[in-house]
């Protein structure tokens, strides 16, 4: 093979892939920190006593849990611009996709985080005189987001990975930012190798500050 990696410091080259990497960091953080957020509800919900919470979040979580991600993405672009009557968006579709679809998986996380946490910090919570909400708000869930934080970033790093299925909708993330590139030069292969070794670095210095953040976890316990 008559590789030639030369061309890649073209600056036209850098501008395809540094506006894909921008939105793949985008998509990534937005779909964090909403996940995250619907998460914890879902996770609360699931762990109530009241059936009519309870039922809904399970079955949420584990329908979406149990189908794959680019099936999510492609049912979403094609059938809510159908009952919208209106287009919304590659971008707009991946945000909203991910967010929801990320908080099945974020959701069971966080149950596990508060089931970590010993039912007597609930118990002294509320022989303090701290009502359910605020032993949730104040003493359990800091516990639990702290013991999953690990958790937490390996699933961004897995998040940030599938944002490339966004090339299935058309959507400019850094996967197709190579594509444009290497499909302009006329090198795709070489811009493809490039992008594994893109992926491959982000995701083992993510993984390498995540099993930091689990040491010095560790060295608070």
């Amino acid at each position: 093979m008559n590789l030639d990696f030369s061309f890649f410091t073209s600056a036209v080259i850098k501008s395809f892939i540094f506006k894909g990497l921008i939105f793949s960091f985008q998509l990534t953080a937005v779909a964090m920190i909403g996940g995250m957020i619907l998460g914890t509800f879902l996770a609360l919900m699931r762990l109530s006593n009241k059936y009519y919470l309870s039922l809904p979040s399970s079955f949420y979580v584990n329908t979406l849990r149990s189908i794959p991600l680019v099936m999510v993405i492609l049912w979403f672009y094609l059938l809510i611009p159908l009952i919208l009557k209106r287009p919304i968006g590659a971008e707009l579709s991946a945000f909203i996709t991910f967010t929801f679809f990320q908080a099945a998986y974020y959701s069971e996380i966080m149950r596990a985080g508060i089931l970590s946490v010993s039912k007597r910090q609930m118990a002294a919570g509320q022989a303090l005189g701290l009502t359910y909400r605020q032993c949730m708000s104040y003493v359990v869930l800091p516990q639990a987001f702290r013991n999953m934080l690990p958790l937490f970033m390996t699933q961004t790093i897995i998040l940030f990975q599938d944002t490339s299925l966004v090339y299935a909708i058309g959507a400019y993330d850094l996967l197709k930012g190579f594509e444009i590139a290497g499909r302009n030069f006329n090198r795709p292969v070489e811009m493809y190798l490039i992008a594994a070794f893109l992926y491959f670095v982000i995701c083992f210095s993510l993984s390498k500050f995540t099993k930091l953040i689990h040491q010095k976890i560790k060295i608070i316990h």
